[in-house]
């Protein structure tokens, strides 16, 4: 079993340090960024201790860091590490401290406990196919979190492989091996359009896992909402326009009739005060 694990690590690891436009792809998908950003921004006070778990190259993680929070970021990609490293440079902030590690082993690298004001878990339940290894994963970030401190999780939607698709109306085979994901939300590597491992989640399952933590939600978000497939559309308007459009998603996003149109989700809450 631990082999097993080791390998899935390894080959998610793997796809990340050869990925040439991890980067890029959130300047891409401008809802899902821009929309988490004003999440962020709305629920974030002035210079808190942030945690950004499975941050990737760091696009959080510096906009946090602009915004005057201290950051520290951990990703299991060395490439996305580095990256982080050097776009932080770029920008002129500093990072407090940039992990090549592993979500599910963070006590190992967090020797302290509840040191941080804000948790982000905002990429590894992506990829974490077995339930236990995604309740170890969250578990381990709130065992870094302050009591009455923020978590953010984003989740990916069972729907989103059927979005993908229909972002082009691609020829999908049987719809079979779409509808699946409504009832079995893994996906492995040889299947087709995998990008890597990775696991897809309905609503209920997100906030059944998040409820198993008694984490008082303050939101539940889908990201994407009325824009979900139009970034190429919104990169060919003008900046007012795109920002109108933004907006509407972010006033849209919790609205529990179109969670189902995004493909990712966004859940807020807060750890419990200590007894």
């Amino acid at each position: 079993m631990r082999n097993n694990e080791e390998r899935k690590r390894n080959e998610i690891e793997r796809f990340y340090d050869e990925r040439t436009e991890e980067w890029e792809r959130l300047a891409w998908h401008l809802p899902e960024f821009e929309v988490t950003k004003r999440y962020l921004l709305k629920y974030l006070g002035e210079k808190q201790a942030v945690l950004d778990v499975g941050g990737g190259p760091g696009r959080y993680s510096i906009f946090l860091a602009q915004q005057g929070h201290d950051v520290t970021l951990l990703d299991l990609s060395g490439k996305n590490i580095r990256t982080a490293i050097n776009k932080a440079a770029e920008a002129g902030v500093h990072l407090d401290s940039c992990i090549h590690g592993d979500a599910l082993l963070l006590s190992e690298y967090m020797y302290r406990q509840e040191q941080f004001d804000a948790v982000l878990l905002m990429g590894p339940l992506y990829h974490l196919i077995d339930e236990e290894d995604r309740k170890k994963a969250l578990k381990e970030s709130l065992r870094a979190l302050k009591p009455g401190g923020l978590i953010f999780v984003a989740f990916i939607s069972n729907y989103a492989p059927m979005q993908d698709y229909a972002h082009e109306l691609e020829d999908f085979g049987d719809q079979k091996d779409l509808l699946r994901f409504l009832e079995d939300g893994r996906q492995k590597v040889t299947e087709e359009k995998a990008y890597t491992t990775s696991y897809y989640t309905s609503v209920s399952e997100a906030r059944a896992l998040m409820e198993s933590e008694n984490l008082e939600e303050l939101v539940f978000a889908g990201v994407e909402n009325v824009l979900c497939g139009k970034e190429k559309l919104l990169h060919e308007l003008s900046v007012q326009q795109q920002e109108k459009w933004l907006e509407l998603a972010w006033h849209l996003s919790s609205d529990k009739n179109l969670l189902g149109m995004s493909e990712h989700f966004l859940y807020i809450g807060r750890k419990s005060e200590r007894k």
